[in-house]
């Protein structure tokens, strides 16, 4: 039996740690590790796709002396938050608009990597169930 922790989330109930069991329990040898690179060929399954590049430069994130952990797609977003900051100093609500800008591009960025991994546990899942066909 499994035990799953549960919280009530806008009136449903949301189980908490499914995807800990998935990877560890249950689907062990189809659920992808997110620190390694993923198995599959990112263009199967798609007509033509396009290599996501940064529109931060290197030089630039540098010159903002951004942490590393912050150099990502959204960096420039964070770039034009910071100079917000740093010309409306002391008045912090100036920058809404921006911070709006970073948050959701922060997000948008969360969604295309969860949906990387689902569609790599797919991908892992389709192929072991063909292999299983085939013996």
């Amino acid at each position: 039996t499994e035990v799953q922790l549960s919280r009530v989330v806008s009136g449903r109930s949301v189980a908490m740690g499914s995807h800990l069991v998935r990877s560890y329990i249950t689907e062990r040898d189809t659920a992808p590790d997110p620190r390694k690179p993923f198995q599959n060929e990112p263009e199967f399954g798609f007509g033509e796709r396009k290599e996501r590049v940064p529109v931060a430069t290197q030089e630039q994130m540098n010159l903002a002396m951004l942490p590393v952990e912050q150099r990502d797609y959204c960096a420039h977003y964070l770039l034009k938050l910071m100079k917000c900051k740093r010309d409306n100093f002391p008045n912090f609500l100036a920058c809404k608009h921006e911070r709006h800008d970073w948050d959701y591009c922060e997000h948008q960025d969360y969604v295309m990597r969860m949906k990387e991994y689902e569609r790599e546990r797919r991908l892992n899942l389709r192929k072991k169930r063909i292999e299983a066909q085939a013996a």
